[in-house]
């Protein structure tokens, strides 16, 4: 199942914290290349503390062989290896942030995981980095493409400029 992982990072070395969560999701078992990779956008804060600092975001796709509950828990994992406390509050500068947005055509709401990602339609943050990647995707419960949600999306999370490419991996 091809599934889709939006990273963020506000905190530190923002561009090593998206690399360290991509070379950490690579290692997740059941993982399967090529793990396809957005450009990276610095990104307006959200809902976060006065003088927050922006954000780098990305969105990372990849292929997993297991479910979506059990990719939840190993993505929990790697947020706490990377310096996100497990109980770390919302909207708040982080290290890093990973969101699974979409696990294939999964349709799912738990009282720990709703799929696809209930508020990525109104973030730009993420649609961007999406829409590079997988611009024509229509996610479950939604009637128009990535690209279509970019169009039409608030401009909250603005995203700034890009600033790297990624290569798949």
């Amino acid at each position: 199942m091809r599934a889709g992982v939006a990273l963020g990072s506000n905190l530190g070395d923002r561009l090593g914290n998206l690399s360290a969560a991509r070379d950490a999701i690579s290692k997740i078992p059941g993982v399967r290349p090529p793990l396809i990779g957005s450009p990276i956008y610095e990104t307006e804060p959200v809902g976060c503390e006065p003088g927050a600092a922006e954000f780098l975001n990305a969105v990372v796709e990849f292929s997993y062989t297991g479910q979506p509950l059990q990719l939840f828990d190993e993505l929990r994992q790697v947020e706490v290896k990377l310096g996100r406390p497990a109980q770390h509050a919302r909207n708040v500068s982080r290290p890093i942030d990973i969101d699974l947005l979409y696990f294939g055509n999964a349709s799912l709401i738990t009282d720990r995981l709703t799929l696809p990602h209930p508020r990525m339609q109104d973030r730009r943050f993420v649609l961007q980095p999406l829409a590079d990647i997988q611009p024509d995707r229509v996610l479950p419960r939604q009637t128009k493409t990535v690209r279509e949600l970019l169009a039409s999306a608030p401009q909250t999370g603005k995203v700034l400029r890009s600033t790297v490419q990624w290569e798949a991996r």
